[in-house]
């Protein structure tokens, strides 16, 4: 296989919707894939790999298999520039109801299924980088997952060679 389908990244998202409000895997895929002309984004397929709803369960939105690359059924459109590298999460949230900004609106449920995602896909694939979606290579200006990734990681104690030291932005 080549080097550009190595899996190398786990990029972290949020939704960008209101805290507290449920939205679920077909929300997703249907603003990801409804053509741009009717609002949607006009994608193949969605942002992300898994989602975080807020009671924590974690839903698969594109298979993948769990070998150290990522193959083209496998990638999802979540980071432009380094898709064919990464893996996505998103959880539900990101935005102050009420001022609309940006917030890290994380509930505790879905932190804790945010961990064991990221310590369980770091044991199956010890080289993978982890960070938030607001490092990748084109996501200048977007607050996106709404939260300091890099200082989470090490609250929970990730390994610092595992933790996206610096922005990706070419």
């Amino acid at each position: 296989m080549s080097k550009l389908n190595q899996l190398d990244y786990l990029v972290i998202h949020c939704t960008d919707t209101p805290a507290g409000k449920a939205y679920y895997a077909d929300d997703i895929i249907r603003w990801h894939t409804t053509p741009v002309h009717l609002r949607g984004r006009g994608w193949s397929r969605p942002g992300y790999n898994d989602m975080i709803y807020l009671n924590g369960a974690l839903v698969n939105l594109i298979p993948f298999n769990t070998d150290d690359f990522v193959d083209l059924w496998e990638v999802a459109n979540g980071a432009e520039g380094i898709n064919g590298r990464s893996r996505h999460i998103v959880y539900v949230g990101g935005k102050d109801p009420l001022k609309g900004t940006p917030l890290d609106t994380r509930t505790d449920a879905q932190k804790e299924t945010m961990e064991i995602y990221v310590k369980y896909l770091l044991k199956r694939h010890p080289q993978i980088q982890i960070l938030g979606h607001n490092q990748s290579p084109r996501a200048k200006g977007k607050a996106c997952p709404c939260f300091d990734v890099p200082e989470w990681l090490r609250q929970i104690g990730i390994p610092k060679k595992n933790i996206f030291p610096v922005t990706l932005h070419p």
